[in-house]
């Protein structure tokens, strides 16, 4: 298991750097942030104070977790970087964001995002479909944000250019209390296992 430099389990966040999206989206960010200080796992994240980004460290950070950005240099300089990181670690750009991400965490759960959000979810659904990484993924669906997207899966299901297997990569869960029910029960089968 990956663990921060407190001994804890890594929860990766990836959501959207927007300040504009719904009380609902907020509220659930700032509960699943808070709620996985108060059960010992630490946050890994973008590392910004952009929109959604900054309610999920903030309530995590307020609750007393670990804070743990990854963050692109040219982010740093412009000055958005979390000043509250117990860790930041910088990287070249995108690309080496994600899969540093992935490295340093045990668990992925994407929230309500843009195009930042789908593309770091997709590419490590694409690596864990071809076996690059087993790590458990899971999407907070609040109010129901990823219902266009599963029904998309579905659509790809009929049409044959997705395997249906596929959907077990990933679980979608309703409330960040479901998102760490699961996580949770993830942390135990594998200590079993």
């Amino acid at each position: 298991m990956n663990k921060s430099e407190n001994n804890k389990p890594v929860v990766c966040v990836f959501c959207s750097s927007s300040a504009d999206v719904s009380n609902a989206i907020k509220t659930a960010g700032a509960d699943f942030g808070r709620l996985l200080a108060e059960n010992g796992f630490a946050l890994l994240y973008g590392g910004t104070t952009c929109g959604l980004m900054k309610v999920v460290a903030d309530a995590h950070k307020k609750a007393g977790g670990k804070l743990i950005g990854v963050i692109p240099e040219y982010m740093i300089e412009r000055g958005i970087n979390h000043p509250d990181l117990d860790e930041m670690h910088s990287v070249e750009d995108l690309r080496p964001r994600k899969q540093a991400m992935l490295d340093k965490s045990d668990y992925i759960v994407a929230l309500p995002g843009g195009i930042g959000t789908y593309d770091e979810f997709f590419d490590l659904l694409t690596l864990k479909q071809l076996k690059r990484h087993s790590k458990p993924m899971f999407l907070l669906n609040t109010d129901g944000y990823f219902k266009p997207l599963l029904a998309l899966f579905q659509h790809g299901i009929e049409h044959k250019t997705i395997k249906a297997e596929n959907l077990e990569l990933f679980q979608s869960l309703a409330t960040p209390e479901e998102v760490l029910r699961s996580i949770r029960n993830s942390a135990l089968a594998k200590t079993l296992s």
